[in-house]
């Protein structure tokens, strides 16, 4: 039975995490525990709001330091795919895990669409990943944000919504959904069984 921690920080919502991993047979531990998550199989790094707030957190509870150590599969949601970047022009400026080159920066999609962006965008996929095996090209998945990260090397899949939004990255053992998989129906569902399969 594949174990996954789940990194409970203050800025995320765990359950509908949890409730996911756990319909597809996993052991699911919501932990803050710098030991725990070190010595995890996998972990996933959720988060919504603010990029400032979520790293302060995670530097109170000393969970810093084992994420970038970590070498097994990692996957970050949401805010959590953001953090895996290098800083973020949110505020003044916040220094973000910094696996990935760039910034993340405001989402400005042109007058004719809100900020936030919230709701079903298609996924288009720019090579193949084991993360999204056996998602169709063109499948929805569901996103709520109002910051995007750069569109660089790293990106896996992109959504559109008034310019190209990276809803998938990947660097190495880590992976990043913009969007929200546990709120994403059957394409969401697919993406997290792969990721309780993926091998580093």
């Amino acid at each position: 039975m594949t174990q996954v921690a789940v990194v409970s920080y203050g800025a995320g919502n765990v359950a509908s995490v949890q409730f996911a991993l756990e319909r597809l047979g996993a052991t699911v531990r919501l932990t803050a525990d710098p030991v725990e998550i070190a010595e995890a199989e996998r972990v996933i790094l959720p988060g919504v709001g603010a990029a400032g707030y979520a790293m302060s957190r995670l530097a109170a509870l000393n969970l810093i330091a084992p994420l970038r150590a970590f070498e097994r599969p990692l996957l970050g949601v949401c805010l959590g795919q953001q953090l895996l970047f290098e800083r973020s022009d949110e505020g003044d400026g916040v220094e973000l895990l910094g696996f990935i080159p760039g910034a993340v920066k405001r989402l400005e999609p042109g007058a004719a669409l809100p900020v936030p962006h919230m709701g079903w965008s298609r996924l288009t996929r720019d090579h193949d990943d084991p993360l999204l095996a056996g998602v169709e090209d063109g499948a929805y998945a569901y996103f709520v944000h109002g910051f995007v990260c750069p569109d660089g090397p790293a990106t896996v899949a992109r959504a559109d919504y008034g310019g190209p939004v990276p809803a998938v990255v990947r660097s190495a053992n880590r992976w990043g959904c913009q969007f929200h998989p546990e709120r994403s129906a059957q394409a969401g569902a697919t993406i997290v069984k792969n990721f309780l399969s993926l091998t580093c």
